[in-house]
């Protein structure tokens, strides 16, 4: 479920002082975290305490709530924060950073690059997604060049998935030359299909 910005607390409700938010976020209740979690959203002396509450917790809401405060902070500190999560075994963790990474568009564009040459596949994978978040000429401009080296068939396919809603006719050589360095994998010539059928299709409209 993608991440939902918060809504603006009433002026009645000042809620827990940072002193107070910070105590309940290390050791209060579920609920109390939760709270504190939303208080500190616009504290970015907090990352932290935030990051560090992170890896201790297990309650799926107050988790939600700590990635929406890091997209919220939205610096290059709280997008490294949430990105190494990216690497979490757990896929409701995975998709909460990538959640509040793709909301962090401006430092989605400057690491993307980089992620998309991370040894671990899974990271590249995932950063694929990122490429929605930022301008299409510029997710072009990365995403195009990665099809031509990437060695993972699967992570071609979501990097051409991606520029099929945002690029134009310009890539569609990079996607045919794609499909011609995976002749045994049908499933990316579908996809090199659909997106090149989509484009053109974007491109006549």
């Amino acid at each position: 479920m993608p991440l939902r910005k918060s809504s603006t607390p009433a002026a009645s409700s000042p809620g827990p002082s940072l002193a107070e938010a910070l105590a309940e976020l290390r050791q209060g209740s579920a609920e109390q975290r939760f709270a504190a979690a939303r208080a500190l959203r616009r504290a970015p002396d907090a990352l932290p305490h935030r990051a560090a509450a992170l890896a201790a917790e297990t309650e799926p809401p107050v988790r939600e709530a700590i990635f929406s405060a890091l997209a919220g902070i939205n610096t290059a500190a709280s997008f490294e924060a949430a990105l190494a999560y990216l690497r979490s075994e757990d896929s409701a963790t995975r998709s909460l950073a990538l959640d509040a990474l793709l909301l962090m568009q401006a430092h989605a564009a400057a690491r993307l690059a980089d992620l998309l040459r991370d040894p671990d596949p899974d990271v590249r994978l995932l950063a694929c997604e990122l490429g929605r978040a930022i301008a299409p000429d510029r997710a072009a401009e990365i995403l195009a060049p990665t099809i031509a080296t990437e060695p993972s068939a699967a992570i071609c396919a979501a990097a051409i998935d991606v520029l099929s809603e945002t690029a134009g006719p310009e890539v569609l050589p990079a996607f045919a030359a794609c499909a011609a360095r995976f002749p045994t994998e049908p499933f990316l010539a579908f996809s090199v299909k659909i997106a090149t059928q989509r484009i053109a299709a974007r491109a006549g409209s």
